[in-house]
């Protein structure tokens, strides 16, 4: 490792120190925010780091699993935390925003990134016709019982039967694609295996664990900031947790898209949307059997209906293996006015 390295992990483990101790500490609300947040920004570096290290070792493809299966730990976290608290609104918001987070926004950054320092960027276009097909496939069944509801059909008395059986398809169609979305990647790059694997593997679940912990206590701390705000527990979910949440794959996204390695950049940012679709949500609505609060997949409609829209127009950019920076921002665009649209609730 380099100094930098060396340096950089010395920073993250004092600044989630810093944040702990303001946390149990119950100082200042706006004080823990602001320190959680740069920590997260700071795990979110680290695991980058890591997650090129392991690409060099294993290609994109499962690098990008296992980073996004990391960078989603901090959601579950808040889901759960929520779930309990009795906040159905923030974790449907949340987990709805993570998925829109990552496929329109992030992924609308990267090619702004990448485009205007590389120009037209192409990346395998079948896997990324399959990474969209499964997008475009996940929101319409997360979609399903809120249009049921929505309709008046005689399915809408059966919300709580109907998510479980929707929650159990996407399980099934997670591990069903698994394989395929874990074959194939880049080749490994001999100059980013300065890491041993030992090491990676360490940073890797530490810094994952860490944002965990740390996401945990940046929500706390925003409660009482959304209050004072004016901020509905709609826009807080769908906008604030779910981009402090998904801070790994914003940053690791980014740099590989500059970086020119837009399938790595791809199978980052994408592959965690995914993960959120079609694991981390039926993984919480079957968990939340064991809470005083059930989830179910009834979302408020404008969120139902803003997730088929972005799964929809990522899937459209994406389909010709091809992103540029006029896309990049078409997909920013679209993503601030969804994020507007929650300002005032769902």
């Amino acid at each position: 490792m380099t100094r930098r390295d060396v340096i950089e992990l010395g920073l993250a483990v004092v600044l989630v120190a810093a944040a702990a101790a303001a946390h149990f500490a119950a100082a200042n609300p706006v004080l823990t925010f602001v320190v959680a947040a740069v920590a997260i920004a700071v795990l979110a570096r680290l695991v980058g780091g890591a997650t090129e290290q392991l690409g060099s070792r294993l290609g994109s493809s499962a690098a990008g699993m296992i980073q996004s299966a990391l960078g989603n730990l901090p959601e579950l976290f808040i889901a759960l935390f929520a779930l309990n608290q009795g906040l159905i609104e923030v974790v449907q918001s949340a987990l709805v925003g993570s998925v829109i987070a990552n496929g329109v926004l992030v992924l609308g950054i990267a090619f702004v990134a990448g485009g205007l320092k590389h120009g037209t960027q192409t990346f395998d276009s079948p896997r990324a016709r399959m990474i969209a097909t499964l997008t475009v496939v996940a929101a319409s069944i997360l979609a399903v019982p809120t249009l049921a509801h929505a309709v008046h059909t005689s399915a809408a008395a059966h919300e709580k039967t109907l998510s479980l059986i929707c929650a159990g398809v996407l399980l099934a169609l997670f591990l069903l694609t698994l394989p395929g979305l874990l074959a194939g990647g880049e080749a490994a790059t001999p100059e980013s295996s300065r890491w041993t694997l030992g090491t990676t593997i360490l940073v890797l679940g530490g810094s994952g664990a860490g944002a965990a912990f740390v996401s945990d206590w940046f929500v706390t701390a925003l409660k009482p900031a959304t209050e004072t705000l004016g901020m509905s527990e709609a826009f807080a979910g769908l906008v604030v947790v779910a981009i402090a949440g998904n801070a790994v794959e914003n940053v690791v996204g980014v740099q590989l898209a500059l970086k020119n390695r837009p399938d790595f950049a791809i199978s980052v940012i994408i592959n965690s949307a995914l993960q959120v679709a079609l694991l981390l949500t039926p993984v919480i609505v079957f968990a939340s059997l064991f809470f005083a609060t059930n989830l179910t997949l009834v979302f408020p409609s404008l969120l139902a209906i803003s997730l088929l829209l972005a799964a929809w127009i990522s899937a459209v950019v994406v389909y010709d293996g091809e992103s540029t920076w006029e896309e990049g921002a078409i997909l920013v665009g679209f993503y601030v006015v969804v994020a507007a649209s929650f300002w005032w609730g769902a």
